[in-house]
């Protein structure tokens, strides 16, 4: 990795041994950045105050060396990443502002592409995870990744059949505790349908009853209108004398036959003006009918108009006024299904019992699968952490597992109980720990101190590391409240853990960091105004000085120098 501008940290390169490297520095010199770096390339939250007072950004960029053929590198490929020589390039930049961006492989992705990779790549561990293992939850969530296809088959069943048990028990309540509001909805939805079908309006009558009030209504002047347009263009039989428009057309059409042989332009003319004529002829005949046939009735009109209003009453009620009647019908036809949907109640009450019966039934089997799945997981996760407290200095810890359900007369029936039940099932999951023979088994959140703690959680790390491997493990001062051959007890197990994956501990133990590959200094310097801070390697004198200062917190103690190099030759036999 290379840090910029991050924290304390100016610019240092960060290169971490394929096995064991340790982190190691005074209190304050920026170890936690090393930390918080990796946590950015692998999607964590960005804040502002990371970023090194009077810079525009920190920047951090990581090269990790994957498989072609790994998971994590065809989730790459498929974001439009690409692979530097094996190698996934990843890059971090945080604005003074807050603002964040992301780069894998060549390509700016969303941060949450980085945080999807996370998992495969690296399993990062600290203080906060130890207090998050005192949860139940978290214990729980423990036993069943260890557990794996054998808990997770049946507990996605169970979680199905939760999610449509809670699905029908809110129906169910809902129906019959808002049974009398339902029953007024009902009543208003059939007073509504039974005005509407006393008046039974028609698909665009409103639309027609307008046109005709508006017809009847200007009778008397469309009939004037229409008979002196059609003596306008027949004559009036009063008037003998009189000049109309088909007398005139005729005239013309006439002159023009007599001479239309002697030029075709003529001839089309005169046809034109047939035609004219006896386009009028046609409306004449029609403005006559539309005269004759025209209802001037003041009875129908009143009628028409009672009709509109029963329409417009409807409208304002049940529809939207510009929409009209169309409104008033579509209203009706949502609320004859919802009258049908509330009258249908009991039966839908008797329907949904029934399934809810079914499916506690159901729930109760897959939730006492569960329950046997996680008792057989138990022993064997038990027994495994057990072994590896051997290996840390806790030759007679014992660890265990309490499964147990609790009580609730509304829940499901399990194993001849019926218990509370929750989106996991039935159980409540504690990990119990006994230090020494003759101790009563206690809750590791009452029965460990702040060492047993550290070394249960690194026991339990590697036992998962053994199911469900992961190429790279972070531990952030995961050695906390340790001390003397537990410590050293610490580092030899996690350089064992590293022959089978890549190791970086955050340690102010030098027992630890005795056994790692490569260990790490991050240092502070002072230009008088500015601090910065730098990682480098140490080898050999150097870094038996830094263990000196870890030991004893002088560099130059003859007895600090005779203890570290000791160290250094402990772990180089062990390894």
């Amino acid at each position: 990795m290379r840090i910029r501008s991050l924290g304390v940290i100016d610019d240092a390169v960060v290169e971490l041994s394929p096995g064991f490297t340790a982190v190691t520095g005074e209190t304050g010199a920026g170890k936690t950045m090393v930390v918080t770096s990796l946590g950015l390339l692998l999607g964590g939250r960005a804040d502002a105050a990371l970023v090194r007072i009077g810079a525009e950004k920190a920047v951090v960029e990581g090269r990790i060396t994957v498989p072609a053929d790994a998971p994590v590198a065809v989730r790459a490929e498929e974001a439009g990443a690409e692979l530097d020589d094996g190698a996934l390039l990843i890059s971090r930049t945080v604005s003074a502002e807050g603002r964040s961006r992301a780069h894998l492989g060549g390509r700016s992705v969303p941060v949450g592409m980085l945080a999807e990779l996370a998992d495969e790549l690296v399993a990062v561990h600290g203080q906060t995870d130890q207090q998050g293992l005192l949860k139940l939850s978290r214990q729980r969530q423990a036993l069943d990744r260890y557990a794996g296809d054998a808990v997770a088959v049946p507990l996605a069943k169970y979680q199905e059949a939760y999610r449509r048990l809670r699905a029908v028990s809110a129906e169910l309540d809902e129906i019959t505790t808002r049974a009398r509001e339902r029953a007024q909805e009902a009543d208003l939805l059939r007073f509504g349908l039974e005005e509407i079908a006393a008046v039974e309006p028609r698909a665009g009558e409103d639309v027609e009853l307008a046109e005709e009030a508006e017809r009847l209504g200007h009778a008397e002047a469309l009939s004037s209108a229409a008979t002196v347009a059609h003596a306008a263009l027949a004559g009036n039989p009063e008037d003998p004398e009189g000049i109309d428009a088909t007398t005139l057309v005729a005239g013309a059409q006439r002159a023009l036959e007599a001479v239309r042989s002697h030029d075709p332009a003529l001839a089309a003319l005169a046809d034109r003006i047939g035609e004219i004529g006896i386009l009028l002829g046609d409306v004449a005949g029609e403005l006559a009918g539309y005269a004759d046939d025209l209802d001037a009735d003041p009875l129908r009109l009143a009628a028409v108009e009672e009709r509109r209003a029963a329409l417009t009453g409807l409208t304002r009620k049940y529809g939207e006024t510009d929409e009209g009647v169309a409104a008033v019908l579509a209203w009706a036809e949502r609320a004859a299904a919802r009258l049908t949907e509330l009258d249908s109640d009991d039966e839908r009450i008797d329907e949904l019992t029934a399934e809810r019966d079914a499916l506690r039934v159901e729930l109760g089997g897959l939730a006492q699968a569960l329950t046997d799945a996680r008792g057989e997981a138990a022993e064997r996760f038990a027994a495994a952490v057990t072994e590896e407290l051997a290996s840390l200095a806790m030759p007679h810890a014992r660890v265990s597992f309490e499964i147990r359900q609790t009580d609730d007369p509304e829940g499901v029936e399990v194993g001849g109980r019926t218990v509370a039940y929750g989106p996991a099932g039935a159980d409540e999951v504690e990990l119990l720990l006994a230090p020494h023979p003759g101790a009563p088994a206690r809750p590791i959140a009452k029965g460990a101190s702040g060492g047993e703690l550290s070394r249960v959680m690194l026991a339990v790390e590697v036992v998962f590391a053994g199911t469900d491997p992961v190429p790279t493990y972070l531990f952030d001062e995961v050695d906390a409240g340790v001390g003397g051959k537990a410590a050293v007890e610490i580092g030899r197990r996690l350089a064992r853990l590293a022959r089978t994956a890549q190791v970086v501990v955050v340690t102010h133990l030098p027992q630890v960091a005795a056994f790692a590959d490569r260990q790490l200094l991050v240092e502070k310097t002072n230009d008088g105004s500015v601090t910065r801070s730098g990682v480098k390697v140490l080898e050999g004198e150097d870094r038996i000085r830094e263990l000196s200062r870890m030991l004893a917190g002088q560099e130059d103690s003859e007895t600090a120098r005779a203890h570290a190099e000791e160290l250094l030759a402990t772990a180089r036999a062990d390894g």
